[in-house]
Parts: structure tokens; C-alpha cells; sequence
């Protein structure tokens, strides 16, 4: 992940992934020509995985987003009867397989792959610039292709946290009236509309120079020390920090709900006259918190080892320039292996709705249909 181009080891910012410097210093210090075609070949296979995963990911929801259209041609029209109310027909009846939750989840499924796609496209540009320790691309190619990063980070955590707070208001509050499809749509274009606002900086400021001596072009950043450093903070609190919190805050609360659920008497909740949180549904839960975890501890190490050298200026000469290469390859490839792990769980969490949606349909949804042709 080239969060800050390809600045040379003197800049003020880390060594990048793919060490683009004419700079460098001695070859000895840099790594060899094995360990750079090692990187380049396993970056080269979680990007061959993660877009063939990722557009499988898109391929099944499509084909189910027209079924759930042929099926839902066959009604005229549907009587609504809040959940809580209806019959219990299966133990797998949950707020989530509502059709306007499941169009909901599936949407910002799409947005989810969608952003790995993106981020996965920037790979080949990343492999043949370690192997020609050069920026090829131009400065539109410089812009646009090292901003993704940021753009992508922030359309998924955002996303994520969009994912979050609707199991939380399935399960908090069942009566509320579900989200229409142009809402649905709102929000996922909100989450992309701030991701873009905030990676418009980085792309505005983002350059070509020539490297020392004249040899070939490097793409860094125009700005100092102390601006890279609050810019940084910034976007740490908006991609880790503060969804991190928000996440935590939603997951601990549903926690408690489920804990009160599985241990309240039957009759206390049928004291009440209007319906009480219902359960959550655990699997489907627990696997959206599983993409929230893999973002974290992809996405963590690298922004640490980002922020350091800018609270911590002595650390970074004390580390071998080649140990800097060595380490932002690992997190890189870290980071690639997110966007390569996630269909997995896509295709999990999509399952599970499909599996919902196949319950018996309860009395709630009754469906009248046109009398015969006399």
C-alpha cells in the first residue's frame, strides 16, 4: 500500500513499498533481486485472487438481485406487519431477512467489493515499479493511482460502519420503519462522497520529481514535515480510530442485547405493549464483525508503522534501509491480503441471507393475486 508515494530515504516520510528512489543508498543496504522478485510474485497472486474472488462476489449478487426481482414480480402487493409481531416459523427468522435488510446488506456487499476491486487494480502498477525502481506512469498515473489507496481504506471502513449500525437497528429497534432502497443508496454513496473528500488532499498534492542526480522520477508529496504529520493523524482518526470506536460501541450494545435476551425470563417480555429488542442473530454478527477484524489487523500494523517515524524522527535512521524495504513489503502485502481474504466472508455473509430468505414465508407476507381471466 504506497500511502505515501515513492519518496526517497531522505524524505520525511517512510521508505514505500515499492522503493521507487534513484537515490537509494548502496545496493548492499537495498534488498536483493530475489527478495523483490518474491514480493512482486506473491503481490502478483493475491491480486490474481482477489479479483477473481471479488468479482465472483459481484457475479452472485447480481444473479440474486434479479431473482429477488422475478420473485417479487409475482405479488401485487405485500401487508407489512411489524417483525416482532409475526409468527416465529423458524429459529432462524431474524430482522436481517427482511427483503429490505437482506437489498440493504447486499448493497454495501457490492460497495465492499467494489473498493477491494479498485484497490487490487493498483497491484500491477506496484509490481513493475519495484522491478524498474522507477515511477512509469505520469503525474496522472502518480494522482490518481497512489490516492486509491486512501480512497478505497475509507469507502470500506465507512461502509463497514454503515453495515454495523443497520444490525444494530434491526435488533434495537424492530418497529422502525426499513430503510428504502434510495436511502440504502444514500448512505453507500455518502461513505464513497467522504471517502473521496477526504483522499482529494493526497491527490492534489501528489507530484513528480526528478530523484538525485537526474536519475528517472520519483511521486511524493508537496508538503512538509508537520503538514504530512496532522494529515496523517487525520485520516488515521477517520479510517482506524474513530470508525474503530463507533464499531466497538455498536458491537458492545448489541452484546448486551443478546446477553438480555438469552436471559430474560418469557413472561417479562410479554409484559411489555410494545415489542422489545429482538435477538440478534449470531452468525450473521459475528461475520460481519470478522470483516471489521481483518480490516483492523491488516490495515493497523501499516499505520503504525506510518505514524512512527512522524511522532518517533530518531527511530527511522536507526533501522537499515533494506529491514524499511523488507517491512513496508510485508505490510503491504498485508493489506492486499485483506482485499483478497474478504470475498470469503462476502460470500459467507450473502449465504446466510440466501438461507433466510428460504424460510417458510410467515403470515406477515401475503400476497393477492389477480383473479382469472373470464
Amino acid at each position: 500500500m504506497d500511502l505515501l508515494g515513492s519518496s526517497p530515504p531522505t524524505s520525511l516520510y517512510p521508505l514505500p513499498v515499492n522503493c521507487s528512489s534513484s537515490s537509494s543508498p548502496p545496493t548492499s543496504a537495498s534488498p536483493s533481486l530475489a527478495s523483490t522478485a518474491l514480493f512482486c510474485a506473491l503481490l502478483s497472486l493475491l491480486s490474481l485472487l482477489g479479483i477473481t474472488g471479488n468479482l465472483y462476489t459481484l457475479v452472485l449478487l447480481l444473479r440474486r438481485s434479479r431473482g429477488r426481482r422475478r420473485r417479487g414480480a409475482s405479488c401485487c402487493f405485500r401487508i407489512p406487519v411489524p417483525s416482532c409481531l409475526a409468527p416465529t416459523t423458524s429459529p432462524s427468522s431474524s430482522p436481517t431477512s427482511s427483503p429490505s435488510s437482506s437489498s440493504s446488506l447486499h448493497l454495501q456487499v457490492l460497495s465492499l467489493a467494489l473498493a477491494d476491486l479498485l484497490y487490487l487494480f493498483t497491484a500491477p502498477f506496484i509490481v513493475y515499479n519495484s522491478l524498474v525502481s522507477e515511477w512509469a506512469f505520469g503525474e496522472l498515473g502518480c494522482r490518481l493511482i497512489l490516492s486509491l489507496d486512501f480512497l478505497t481504506m475509507h469507502a470500506s471502513i465507512f461502509t463497514l460502519t454503515a453495515m454495523s449500525l443497520d444490525r444494530y437497528r434491526a435488533v434495537a429497534h424492530p418497529l422502525r420503519t426499513s430503510s428504502s432502497s434510495s436511502s440504502n443508496l444514500l448512505r453507500v454513496g455518502l461513505a464513497w462522497g467522504l471517502a473521496v473528500a477526504l483522499s482529494l488532499p493526497m491527490m492534489i498534492t501528489l507530484h513528480l520529481e526528478d530523484g538525485e542526480n537526474h536519475k528517472g522520477q520519483l511521486c511524493v508529496p508537496a508538503w512538509d514535515e508537520q503538514s504530512s504529520k496532522v494529515y496523517l493523524s487525520v485520516l488515521f482518526c477517520t479510517s482506524i480510530l474513530g470508525p474503530g470506536l463507533a464499531i466497538g460501541a455498536l458491537y458492545a450494545t448489541l452484546g448486551r442485547l443478546y446477553w438480555v435476551s438469552q436471559t430474560r425470563p418469557a413472561w417479562a417480555a410479554g409484559n411489555n405493549s410494545a415489542c422489545p429488542p429482538r435477538a440478534p442473530k449470531p452468525k450473521v454478527l459475528l461475520l460481519i464483525l470478522g470483516i471489521v477484524l481483518a480490516f483492523w489487523a491488516c490495515f493497523l500494523p501499516f499505520w503504525i508503522w506510518q505514524l512512527l517515524p512522524l511522532y518517533q524522527p530518531d527511530m527511522l535512521p536507526a533501522v537499515p534501509v533494506g529491514t524499511q524495504v523488507t517491512v513496508n513489503r510485508i505490510l503491504t502485502g498485508l493489506t492486499y491480503g485483506n482485499s483478497c481474504v474478504n470475498p470469503f466472508f462476502y460470500t459467507l455473509l450473502t449465504g446466510k441471507q440466501k438461507r433466510s430468505r428460504q424460510v417458510p414465508a410467515p403470515a406477515n407476507q401475503l400476497c393477492r393475486k389477480s383473479p382469472p381471466l373470464q
